[in-house]
């Protein structure tokens, strides 16, 4: 939570017109690279793809429909739910699985995944506090939103303390892991088209 609103009050101003398109870097490359190898572990890569590909393909649908899903190029109709939806699930989610580690797995083992867990969240707080703020337009909004999408990883510590992580919790996940993949693409392509526009016209 607290890279979340590290990132919001390091987006303010002209610094999110290099921050948000770096902020859907991080958030593509932690679906790529994190999430979906994660889950690919414990339901397999076929389902794992699967997840992932519904969850991209919703997003797509929702955003041909003209709904405002992505937070980076719709920030002139309000905020849409997504990218806190899929941050909500991926924090309930780590939170089961930081306290389940404890309970199931060595000492030297639990510290070192409670190590990379605890790592992994920066650059997603920092990727979810600039595109917020980049959404909502205000920092007081954008931060009410990072609490809203980071509290889950509470509910799931708790729940975590009663046993080894679920294997029904890697379903969700990948499919949050395709929402961020969409959201971190659109974030990107939103920021190259107005500049390759105005290039064009410019010449």
């Amino acid at each position: 939570m607290g890279c979340a609103i590290a990132g919001i009050l390091a987006s303010g101003g002209r610094r999110a017109h290099l921050l948000v398109p770096s902020s859907g870097v991080l958030l593509a490359g932690l679906a790529l690279f994190a999430l979906i190898p994660e889950t690919a572990d414990t339901i397999g890569w076929p389902v794992a793809l699967m997840a992932a590909v519904l969850g991209y393909l919703f997003l797509g649908f929702l955003d041909r429909l003209g709904l405002p899903v992505c937070p980076s190029c719709s920030h002139s109709h309000g905020f849409s739910a997504p990218l806190v939806g899929a941050t909500a699930i991926h924090a309930f989610v780590d939170g089961w699985g930081m306290m389940a580690v404890r309970s199931s797995a060595s000492h030297h083992a639990s510290e070192a995944i409670l190590g990379v867990l605890l790592l992994h969240k920066i650059p997603e707080g920092l990727a979810l506090g600039a595109i917020l703020r980049m959404s909502t337009g205000t920092p007081g909004r954008a931060v009410l939103l990072a609490v809203v999408a980071e509290s889950p990883t509470i509910l799931g510590g708790v729940l975590g303390l009663w046993g080894a992580q679920a294997q029904w919790v890697d379903y969700p996940l990948a499919l949050a892991a395709g929402a961020y993949l969409f959201l971190g693409i659109h974030a990107v392509t939103a920021w190259i088209k107005p500049s390759h526009s105005h290039d064009t016209y410019s010449s």
